[in-house]
């Protein structure tokens, strides 16, 4: 058994549980614990089995019981899970600490929805882990090819879902990945969804866009991937329509923008998915815009297609950069863009945004 505990100072280091306490009752076992660091106030527990390998198969918990020897405080909570959770699973629990007059966080059900190309095919020889970070600390390694739901396979897309249990983590900032395998092969992998299980939104995206080359005989893979953009729904949505509203009864302070979007001419360069942009000026930013009545074409963003959109904001002054992205919606989301090229009529003005990814 080895613990983690996450404090208001950091977390630990993994606390291997070796030092047991000589008077032990019946089906109970205690430990002395020693923590090299002050980690403050403790706000969350994580207990897993450091490996399968020699060891039992299982191993049923049913309460935990904790003590700071020098305060006295104490912390006990009815478990009662075997771990590994399954077979080939997840090897850890974990658990907010709820100590008395203290607001416990709570424990979420995430869901992770990896896209990739062929990861499928390959999965009973490729182990893959991936620790999720947040403002409330990290999941830890979890596998993410023990238990798949929701499996789509086409043609040269796939995707699945895995299903995890964690304290709830707050906003989230990165996942690391890593990657091993029993022989040499490459791993394409597009993009991470990852969102509470009982909430539609927020959907942090994860663009990940590589192929993995995995030999057998090397150390794991590890990649770092920042969220890429938050997907936020209906109140996105909301303050845009409100925002549009307020700056219709001011139309005499409006300009108007001419936006052409070019999509590279690559395989998968096109997108069905919801594209929306910001403009960002000297004097102001823009509300979101989504771009969805072309001037050319009834389906917008095709393979080696430019459309054109014109969009009336408040002025902005010169225009030195913009946000473009798209909701992740469609089985094939992935959008390939060349460039994006703005006309402000009103300064005579051409601006070009390169992308070329």
């Amino acid at each position: 058994l080895v613990m983690v505990f996450y404090g208001s100072n950091g977390k630990s280091n993994p606390v291997s549980m070796e030092n047991k306490v000589e008077h032990q009752a019946k089906n109970q076992i205690a430990y002395d614990i020693h923590l090299t660091s002050d980690l403050g106030m403790i706000y969350k527990v994580r207990l897993g089995l450091q490996s399968l390998e020699n060891s039992i198969s299982q191993l049923s918990l049913c309460h935990f019981k904790m003590q700071n020897t020098s305060t006295l405080d104490t912390f006990s909570l009815t478990i009662n899970k075997t771990l590994p959770l399954s077979l080939n699973g997840d090897r850890w629990i974990e658990f907010p600490v709820e100590w008395p007059l203290k607001e416990a966080l709570s424990v979420v059900t995430y869901h992770l929805t990896v896209f990739s190309r062929n990861i499928l095919s390959e999965r009973n020889l490729v182990h893959m882990t991936a620790c999720i970070y947040g403002t409330h600390g990290d999941t830890g390694d979890r596998s993410l090819l023990w238990s798949l739901q929701n499996v789509q396979q086409g043609e040269d897309n796939e995707s699945f879902l895995v299903i995890m249990d964690a304290v709830e983590l707050g906003e989230l900032d990165k996942v690391v990945l890593l990657i091993s395998s029993k022989t040499d092969c490459k791993l394409d992998i597009k993009k991470l969804h990852l969102k509470e299980a009982v909430k539609e939104h927020p959907i942090y995206v994860f663009e990940v866009n590589e192929a993995f080359s995995v030999d057998a005989n090397k150390l794991e893979i590890q990649r770092e991937i920042p969220v890429s953009f938050v997907i936020r729904g209906d109140k996105q949505k909301n303050d845009t329509d409100n925002n549009l509203h307020k700056e219709v009864s001011q139309a005499r302070n409006l300009s108007e923008y001419t936006i052409k979007v070019y999509t590279g001419d690559k395989r998968g360069a096109g997108t069905d998915a919801n594209v929306h942009i910001i403009l960002f000026g000297n004097e102001d930013k823009s509300e979101v815009f989504q771009l969805s009545q072309s001037l050319e074409h009834q389906d917008p963003f095709e393979r080696g297609k430019v459309d054109t959109f014109k969009i009336k904001t408040k002025k902005l002054g010169s225009l030195h950069s913009i946000e473009i992205g798209h909701d992740g919606k469609g089985f094939a989301s992935g959008w390939f863009l060349e460039k994006v090229e703005i006309t402000d009529a009103s300064r005579n003005s051409v601006y070009c945004f390169n992308c070329n990814r």
